[in-house]
């Protein structure tokens, strides 16, 4: 059976690179540009409800074609323990409820001075001005794209 196997697969191979033409591109494209899409949506839906808890400083930052970690990383500052965990409360409902996704992983909500919410392809932080300056995010990736938003 592994023979067969083995040999049904070099006979695809073997089609596929004689041929040349993968007939699959174009549905990749597309995917990927949705991907990208509902990627970026996440990344301002996440600013937008930072914003709502007055975050000051939101930057994002399209990190994808620089590194393999995320398509978009959000970056917000939050002036106390108690505001950076009620940013991050509202970035999570209101993902949650308008895109019904929820974070992967949340780092940092009890110590309050650096929350981290994984969604996978977006990344967002939100941390205290100390930690924000100390580590510099921005400058670490300067060579990713900034992403237009405006806070209100």
């Amino acid at each position: 059976m592994s023979e067969q196997f083995k040999v049904d697969s070099s006979l695809e191979s073997e089609a596929f690179i004689s041929n040349g033409t993968d007939t699959n591109a174009s549905a990749r494209l597309a995917v990927n540009a949705d991907k990208r899409k509902a990627s970026k949506e996440l990344a301002l839906t996440a600013a937008r409800a930072a914003d709502d808890r007055k975050a000051a400083d939101i930057v994002l930052l399209q990190v994808g074609e620089v590194s393999y970690l995320a398509d978009y990383f959000a970056i917000a500052t939050g002036f106390s323990r108690v505001q950076v965990r009620a940013i991050a409360q509202s970035i999570e409902q209101k993902v949650e409820m308008e895109l019904q996704q929820l974070p992967l992983r949340v780092e940092g909500k009890a110590e309050g001075s650096w929350v981290l919410l994984d969604y996978g392809d977006v990344i967002i932080h939100i941390l205290l001005p100390q930690e924000r300056e100390f580590y510099n995010l921005e400058a670490f990736w300067g060579h990713a794209e900034k992403i237009d938003f405006s806070a209100s």
